[in-house]
């Protein structure tokens, strides 16, 4: 029996902070304590123990009441832990959160009989190298993204592949994906649907100088290594678009697999291909 659920929800969304007090009071009132992400705790005034409070390894569930931002945040706020993550869709696309509110209940009731199942999403790891020194680390479930951080000429980013030399894209940025974020910016920029188990990134130029640079899939054991040219002054590298970090020329980002993965439960009500149809209307004129 699942002891402990822990709530992050879309604090400055109304319709996400009912969800999370109603969810609190179904779950305790069957004995199942509750666990809320700080600000959420403090919101809805509830006697739950707040998340940095408890070791993430003692919860048997996480749910999320938001959009996909909200579930990529929660993604990194547990990243290494076999927890697996419920997203319940109350944003916009929800690719991540799969789950409707109406079919919030009906699951929990299969969760707790252990009637489900989970996939495992894999993550990157992206470190930024400068004067020969790591300046940071990030673990990313989306994409890391190197964009120009404002209206200047494009961006010259050399780049490498398990130290062979790919090319020099001169571009407005450049998009490394997991097969989960083929569907957020990579897509947007003209890279392709991947299915989300499949294990590859994806590398896509946004805008490139040169139209036959097109988006390239490699192994999740490449390596791939982009250094700013001199000249290019105004990078900003953003993970999951969320979390950001002004690079200067000469500076080095590598990408690679991350040594750890999330666990995403699977809609019992609708397959991948039926989210991919409905989110993008596929069919319809």
């Amino acid at each position: 029996m699942i002891e402990m659920v822990g709530i992050v929800a879309k604090t400055n969304k109304v319709e996400a902070i009912n969800a999370a007090g109603t969810l609190t009071h179904w779950l305790q009132s069957r004995g199942v304590e509750v666990v809320l992400d700080d600000t959420l705790k403090t919101i809805l005034k509830a006697r739950c123990r707040a998340l940095s409070d408890v070791a993430r390894a003692d919860m048997g569930i996480l749910v999320v009441l938001g959009g996909d931002g909200t579930l990529l945040s929660a993604a990194r706020l547990i990243g290494g832990s076999d927890v697996p993550i419920l997203g319940v869709n109350l944003g916009g696309m929800g690719f991540l959160t799969a789950f409707s509110l109406d079919e919030l209940y009906p699951f929990m009731q299969k969760f707790f009989s252990n009637d489900y199942e989970t996939e495992e999403r894999m993550m990157l790891s992206s470190t930024i190298i400068r004067n020969n020194a790591v300046l940071a680390d990030y673990s990313i479930l989306n994409d890391v993204v190197l964009a120009k951080a404002a209206i200047a000429r494009l961006l010259d980013l050399e780049t490498t592949i398990d130290n062979y030399y790919l090319t020099r894209f001169k571009a407005d940025g450049l998009i490394i994906s997991t097969p989960t974020g083929s569907t957020a910016y990579s897509m947007s920029a003209g890279g392709p649907i991947v299915f989300p188990s499949l294990r590859a990134i994806i590398v896509t130029p946004i805008c490139p100088h040169t139209l036959t640079n097109r988006p390239i899939l490699v192994p999740d054991s490449a390596q791939i290594n982009i250094t700013i040219s001199p000249g290019n002054e105004d990078v900003f590298l953003t993970f999951d678009g969320q979390v950001g970090q002004r690079l200067k020329p000469h500076d080095q980002v590598s990408v690679r697999k991350a040594d750890h993965s999330i666990r995403l439960i699977k809609s019992p009500f609708k397959d991948y291909f039926e989210l991919l149809r409905t989110k993008l209307r596929w069919g319809e004129r």
